[in-house]
């Protein structure tokens, strides 16, 4: 019987990182905890599916390409950085079985066969596989944002675990491109310490708060617009009654930002 895999949620912090010696300082917690996460696992996965919040599209469409391409979804960094490749290869078996789950769900779903893997994918990955040894899929968000919808699209991907699909939504647990630094650190915080709270409640309860994560303190701060907090609402949709851990927190990021990682099974509570 094949292991049932958690699903995470992930930080993934900021452009290029990995590429760039200068950042990889800074980075080095968050690094290591991406490091650490084949070591929870505990076993290769046959593939990962991967929802990054650097893709969105009219319904939820999946990556079916055998060798997906590189997207490189930022600007200002070093030429290095536009021209790595993150080699691993596509699933298109896998693309047509989470189309499948999600239209039995009910929820309006696509291929492409050309989209690559985005900076949101690729640079956990490089991280996590150095070795681009594990088959990938691209999961977009459904344009709107709807955390209701995003939820069901993760219950509908549950079985997915238990065929040997790590589900990883990609991230960040604060996101606001115009306060970085010392202006971030009261909102993060506030933040931060609201989702701990609330993914640390019952079930039911978690699923409620993070549907209206409006209310939560520093909220809009935080998230001007939410499309780094929606991996998180898939991971956790495919979670349904696991608990969550905390597997990445730090307090300075970005010269002053609180930023956290999840991890949801059923160890998680030990």
């Amino acid at each position: 019987m094949t292991q049932r895999l958690p699903t995470y949620f992930i930080s993934h912090g900021g452009g290029p990182w990995p590429y760039m010696p200068e950042m990889r300082v800074p980075m080095r917690a968050l690094a290591a905890s991406l490091a650490d996460m084949p070591r929870q696992i505990g076993m290769t996965p046959k593939a990962v599916l991967m929802i990054s919040a650097h893709w969105e599209a009219p319904a939820f469409t999946v990556m079916s390409s055998p060798q997906p391409p590189m997207v490189y979804d930022y600007s200002g960094f070093p030429p290095n950085t536009y021209s790595v490749v993150y080699p691993a290869p596509g699933d298109p078996g896998l693309a047509l079985r989470v189309q499948a789950l999600l239209a039995g769900a009910g929820l309006a779903t696509a291929q492409d066969a050309t989209r690559g893997f985005d900076h949101g994918s690729f640079v956990p990955l490089a991280v996590m596989y150095p070795q681009a040894q594990v088959p990938v899929v691209q999961l977009s968000l459904k344009r709107g944002l709807n955390p209701a919808e995003h939820l069901a699209a993760g219950r509908a991907l549950a079985p997915l675990r238990d065929e040997g699909v790590l589900i990883v939504g990609s991230g960040l647990s604060y996101h606001n491109l115009r306060q970085f630094g010392p202006a971030a650190k009261a909102p993060s915080q506030a933040f931060d310490a609201w989702l701990q709270a609330a993914l640390k409640s019952t079930p039911t309860e978690r699923e409620a708060a993070i549907a209206q994560w409006e209310t939560a303190p520093a909220a809009r701060l935080c998230h001007p617009r939410e499309e780094h907090l929606l991996p998180l609402m898939v991971a956790l949709g495919a979670a349904h009654t696991d608990p969550a851990t905390c597997v990445y927190h730090e307090d300075n990021i970005f010269d002053g930002v609180t930023a956290s990682s999840f991890r949801f099974d059923a160890a998680a509570a030990g």
